[in-house]
């Protein structure tokens, strides 16, 4: 028997004790889950994750991934959240770089928040910079008042090469009709110092990558011509991510 302001007695039984508990930690802790998170808030954590990669500074990784996370890299990797941090060990001595966040966009419900970004990278190698373009989709899940990145992937953009030079003494070798499968057919004609294929009545450039490895802007894969053993041209190859579709030269 308890006498509150001693007006009147309240009888508080274990049941009613255990059922006071119980709401009060269950609001306590709805609180401590309930930590609303921007956009804002989701690139700038980005950007310091990437920022302590020259450095090789593994903290905001640990601190920002999830002990059960999975992360995709754009060579197709996976890694959990030890292999992860592992692999941030900073740039080689003659290594500098930055990436940079850029055109994020965010998908924020509830405990769950998703930023897909692309990340453009610059990098320079002993005085030699280099470029390239990725776009990454990361999802953050709230558990226990905090936000941490559960999965990860990333891929990198397409870019073509380099185009090299021609050597359009040897286009006479290219010129021809090759054939995949009976009415599977292209032509490879030459205009000056430009290489063509035709197929289907459509024409398209060939760059040279070198004097024999050609490519089409915008396509990722290569063209090569094959040499047979009598010195002439028997084959066009068409590589696709290292496989290759052979049309035989007919004429």
């Amino acid at each position: 028997m308890l006498d509150v302001n001693g007006d009147r007695d309240i009888d508080i039984t274990k049941c009613d004790l255990v059922a006071l508990v119980t709401l009060c930690f269950g609001v306590t802790l709805a609180c401590a889950e309930d930590v609303p998170i921007t956009q804002d808030e989701l690139v700038g954590r980005t950007q310091e994750l990437y920022d302590a990669i020259v450095a090789g500074n593994q903290a905001p990784w640990k601190k920002y991934f999830a002990d059960d996370c999975i992360y995709a890299d754009e060579k197709g990797r996976i890694f959990d959240r030890p292999k992860l941090i592992a692999d941030i060990t900073g740039l080689p001595a003659g290594y500098s770089g930055t990436i940079n966040i850029a055109n994020p966009q965010s998908r924020i419900i509830g405990n769950t928040a998703i930023l897909s970004y692309d990340a453009d990278e610059t990098e320079t190698i002993f005085g030699q910079n280099l470029k390239a373009r990725y776009h990454i989709t990361d999802t953050w899940l709230q558990r226990n008042g905090t936000w941490q990145i559960i999965a990860s992937q990333a891929h990198r953009y397409y870019e073509d090469p380099a185009v090299g030079k021609a050597d359009p003494k040897k286009f006479a070798d290219y010129i021809g009709t090759y054939q995949l499968a009976p009415g599977q057919t292209r032509f490879v004609i030459a205009e000056g110092d430009k290489l063509f294929v035709k197929r289907n009545g459509k024409k398209e450039q060939q760059f040279p990558e070198t004097s024999e490895i050609f490519f089409r802007k915008g396509v990722e894969g290569r063209i090569l011509f094959r040499y047979a053993a009598t010195g002439k041209v028997d084959a066009l190859i068409d590589r696709r991510n290292n496989e290759d579709v052979i049309w035989r030269k007919t004429k």
